[in-house]
């Protein structure tokens, strides 16, 4: 019963998340499944599930947000045409090579990469009016950079595809939304990767296909998708330069945390 209570606590946070800011929730997700998994004593496999829990929330939640933000007429939808692709095979390259990456490294460099993207949006420096997005070559490739950076991470790219499109003079809330659309194919992508690389791995908890830990997906879920709508709702409502901060606390918060483990 404590387990529920805490998957349905992590899965209204994560829901929240993807709603107000175009995130997966990953950035709550993974750090909470992995702590609980460690203590439950599921070992070097604790990370690993926790990462592959994440991504399989993912589109529950998104999807859930990106109704909510498409009532709105918020979503690029030409955009995120041009991302797509790239972003799908990034995803699905970066869960299938994280076994291979340098973790510690990596995170040094991502949270690095984070903190001065937060720098910029808290200080709210803007792109030059004429700036544009580019072609749909260029969007294909910024897609794949997306997805191969966050798959591995158990995220739905967010926080680098939220200051992408801002920098090319996408209002934010419309990046927002669009963030939280290019989320799903992303998460859908990197589940596949996760369910392949752990497949017949020994060592793996009753109830974990794969790298996913199907009782914690079940329970984090249906909470992601309740409070999903509501994110959303103050992304709308809440000012541009208020939700700005906001989103660059959460990457400081996380490029911290990733520098020093």
């Amino acid at each position: 019963m404590e387990a529920v209570i805490l998957y349905i606590a992590v899965g209204a946070g994560s829901g929240l998340l993807g709603g107000l800011l175009g995130l997966g929730g990953g950035l709550v997700t993974v750090p909470a499944l992995a702590a609980w998994f460690a203590a439950a004593g599921y070992g070097e496999a604790a990370m690993h599930l926790a990462v592959g829990s994440s991504l399989a929330v993912i589109p529950f939640t998104l999807a859930s947000a990106v109704v909510a933000h498409a009532r709105r007429g918020a979503v690029a939808w030409p955009l995120l045409k041009g991302l797509v692709p790239g972003a799908v095979l990034g995803g699905l390259a970066g869960a299938l090579l994280v076994g291979g990456l340098d973790g510690a490294r990596l995170a040094v460099l991502f949270g690095t990469f984070l903190i001065l993207v937060a720098l910029w949006m808290a200080l709210g420096r803007k792109p030059s009016p004429g700036r544009q997005p580019p072609g749909r070559v260029g969007q294909a490739m910024a897609g794949g950079v997306i997805g191969l950076v966050a798959a591995p991470m158990g995220v739905a790219g967010g926080t680098l595809t939220v200051p992408w499109l801002a920098w090319h003079n996408i209002p934010l809330p419309r990046a927002v939304a669009t963030s939280a659309a290019l989320g799903l194919p992303i998460a859908l992508a990197g589940v596949a990767g996760f369910l392949i690389t752990g497949s017949g791995v020994p060592g793996r908890p009753e109830g974990a296909t794969g790298w996913v830990h199907l009782p914690a997906v079940a329970a984090l879920a249906p909470a992601a998708i309740l409070t999903a709508p509501l994110g959303a709702r103050l992304a709308h409502a809440l000012p541009v330069t208020l939700l700005r901060r906001i989103f660059a606390g959460f990457l400081v918060v996380v490029g911290l945390r990733m520098m020093i483990g």
